[in-house]
């Protein structure tokens, strides 16, 4: 008698959380379900199923876990997700379900690179000198601090428009990633950028920011990950499913 698949709740909104649903629905073994902030309204395709929204919490998140059978728990959220990073490992205790970490590492600074690294989106905003000209890279939901300094200037770039009136002295500008270091160069040039203001997401997809700021002398504003639960940690797809291996055999 044939065994059903092995349900792997995978909590996503990453390129490596598409990357791991691919390949556990390529894997007969394996049933991966996809759960999604539901931040972004029109989100990159992602393998096997996929659900939006909330879980209402710790409770919220156990059940769903019991009702959908799940076996095993990936926590591949942004870096920046802390609060859905705590409540999948109370979760996880709670129903007795194992949870794993797909994260990557954190981006470093290198011999010329000139960073600023702040603990959190309040003190970027307070740190950015008088008159600047800021690149903003944070996403949507977090740039009221900025919008708020009527002393600065803010080019505010994001994948969808924010939810709040956008002031005389702030623009957006609606892009997705990946950039390259020539358009990247670009931008700053052509709008005048005197600081880059960033979260430390690290990855590939928006590091030409970084080396962009670092070939035109531009400070970066660098805000620090928040703390999150500890627990094991793979860095790449492909570590992780090793891990997968380990904790399912």
């Amino acid at each position: 008698m044939a065994h059903s698949p092995i349900r792997i709740l995978i909590l996503g909104g990453t390129a490596e959380a598409r990357l791991l649903a691919a390949c556990l629905e390529d894997d007969a073994r394996y049933s991966p379900l996809t759960s999604l902030a539901g931040v972004t309204a029109r989100p990159s395709k992602i393998a096997g199923d996929v659900r939006s929204g909330g879980f209402g919490g710790v409770e919220g998140l156990r059940d769903f876990i019991s009702h959908e059978s799940i076996a095993l728990i990936v926590d591949a959220t942004h870096p920046f997700a802390a609060q859905i990073s705590a409540h999948a490992v109370e979760a996880g205790a709670q129903a007795g379900v194992r949870v794993l970490r797909l994260e990557r590492p954190s981006w470093e600074s290198q011999s010329g690179d000139d960073w600023v690294e702040v603990a959190d989106i309040d003190e970027a905003a307070q740190v950015i000198p008088e008159g600047a000209r800021v690149l903003l890279t944070i996403g949507r939901q977090e740039v009221a601090p900025f919008f708020a300094r009527h002393n600065i200037h803010v080019m505010a770039r994001m994948i969808e428009p924010p939810q709040l009136h956008v002031p005389a002295h702030a623009q957006v500008l609606l892009a997705r990633p990946p950039f390259t270091l020539e358009q990247e160069c670009a931008l700053m040039e052509e709008q005048h950028i005197t600081v880059l203001v960033t979260k430390n997401s690290g990855g590939d997809a928006t590091f030409a920011k970084i080396g962009a700021a670092r070939s035109l002398g531009l400070p970066v504003i660098m805000i620090a990950r928040p703390e999150k639960p500890s627990l094991a940690t793979a860095s790449t797809v492909d570590e992780l499913l090793e891990q997968i291996e380990a904790e399912l055999r």
